[in-house]
């Protein structure tokens, strides 16, 4: 495990305000949820409403109100769907709302028009065919709803509560859901939720310092590992993407699997990795460890066997740079940086990188003789071939660096939130170019470009 207790190396990254999303919320705002396809993002707040902001042009183009009678905690958008958006949230009223809106192709702003449906789905005033439409909410739980999160294949919808339950919610038809499971197995309020990205597998962490990891088991939801660790609340939790991505460029895990990479095979076993942040001040990396093959079964048996149980292992912790309480935590699908937040107003990004003993072997490369080689000084081609073998060999080949860190990125306020999401303005340089969202007790929605 990684050494968690300062960055080895300096931050030589910058974080850049690009612009706040305007106008602000008035009150609190919890949470910021990037659309999955076009360029706007939902934040929920605390006086009870959603707000559709632009990235094209930083502007609120809709504030939604009127479904939840109390703060609207956390919001999800469903993916994989075309020609309509589709918006999950969850309240502290103790319900979950379902939005829909049939998407024009039309996201230029306009003037800001508050739809209110306190109605509960009265959208006679308003034009379907253009604006959201609450088309139905969920009731089930006893307290705040403090989570929601679709699947990767949107078909679950995860909610937990203040009620130290987990729902899960499946879709049997339009504007129709169904509960497949009450998950009661923590003994304290349940934080977040979050669904692996390829895996019908879901992480859940909870007040009681544990994170669970559930999955259906023949008809039944049930937990499949328990992960223990954190000495306090866990606020958040976040799944690696599928592509291994290391000193943010992708890793060709497939070439290295084929000349016998050890480390390789290891990671393409694991599948990706989970990341958590804690009310102890510490962000953790867990990975599963694959499980040996057993003997062959009888196909035709009604017996199973073999156990659901996973066993997952703290394979990291990343720089103790956080003085306070860490809320949230993400994960880039795109260049694998981590971004962290929470109640010391720091927004901290970290890179995985080889170990410095990998390092090491790169330039021992570089020194040796010229083979296939070039008098400019490049990496002879077979001696970086050598040392990369020596890379992917070791047992722990990395490790996580804190790149960049700002203070007060709001002011005095706490950041409830920070995420990341494809930039959409004019100003963006190339189509995978992101930028980092953080959300804060101001009611400011504040977009950051990267620079490393």
């Amino acid at each position: 495990m990684s050494n968690p207790s300062s960055s080895p190396h300096p931050r030589p990254g910058q974080l850049t305000l690009l612009s706040p999303l305007s106008p602000p919320s008035l009150s609190r705002a919890w949470l910021t949820a990037p659309h999955p396809t076009l360029p706007i993002v939902a934040t929920c707040s605390s006086d009870k409403s959603v707000r559709i902001y632009s990235l094209t042009s930083f502007t609120l183009l809709s504030t939604i109100s009127g479904g939840h009678k109390r703060s609207v905690r956390s919001c999800a958008w469903k993916p994989g769907i075309k020609g309509e958006s589709v918006l999950a949230t969850g309240s502290f009223d103790a319900s979950v709302g379902v939005w829909k809106r049939w998407e024009s192709g039309d996201l230029n702003p306009k003037p800001e028009r508050e739809l209110d449906f306190t109605d509960k789905g009265d959208t006679d005033n308003a034009d379907e065919d253009e604006e959201w439409r609450f088309a139905l909410v969920l009731d089930g739980h006893d307290s705040e709803v403090k989570s929601v999160d679709w699947s990767a294949g949107g078909n679950f919808l995860a909610t937990c509560s203040r009620d130290k339950s987990v729902w899960i919610w499946e879709e049997v038809g339009e504007d129709d859901f169904e509960t497949i499971a009450v998950l009661q197995e923590h003994t304290a309020d349940v934080k977040c939720v979050a669904w692996h990205p390829e895996e019908e597998m879901l992480a859940s962490g909870s007040y009681d310092d544990e994170i669970r990891l559930w999955r259906e088991e023949v008809d039944d939801w049930g937990c499949v590992a328990v992960l223990r660790g954190h000495e306090s609340t866990v606020w958040a939790v976040g799944w690696e993407g599928i592509k291994v991505k290391i000193g943010g460029k992708e890793i060709d895990v497939q070439a290295l699997l084929e000349s016998g990479q050890e480390w390789a095979r290891r990671r393409e076993r694991s599948g990706p990795r989970l990341v958590s942040c804690s009310d102890d001040q510490t962000i953790r990396i867990w990975r599963r460890k694959p499980r040996e093959k057993g003997p062959a079964q009888n196909p035709l048996s009604i017996i199973r066997t073999g156990s659901s149980e996973e066993e997952w292992v703290e394979e990291a912790r990343l720089p103790s740079t956080h003085e306070r309480a860490i809320y949230a935590v993400a994960w880039s699908h795109r260049t694998g940086r981590i971004v962290s937040t929470g109640g010391d107003g720091k927004i901290i990004v970290y890179e995985e990188r080889w170990k410095s003993e990998a390092d090491e072997a790169v330039m021992t490369a570089a020194a040796a003789p010229a083979v296939n080689g070039n008098a400019n000084g490049d990496y002879p081609a077979i001696a970086e071939e050598n040392a990369m073998e020596t890379i992917h060999n070791i047992e722990n080949a990395t490790e996580w660096i804190a790149i960049v860190e700002i203070e007060g990125a709001h002011g005095v306020f706490e950041i409830n939130h920070v995420c990341w999401a494809s930039r959409a303005d004019r100003g963006k340089s190339h189509d995978d170019e992101e930028v980092i969202l953080s959300t804060g007790d101001d009611g400011v929605v504040k977009v950051w470009l990267l620079d490393v």
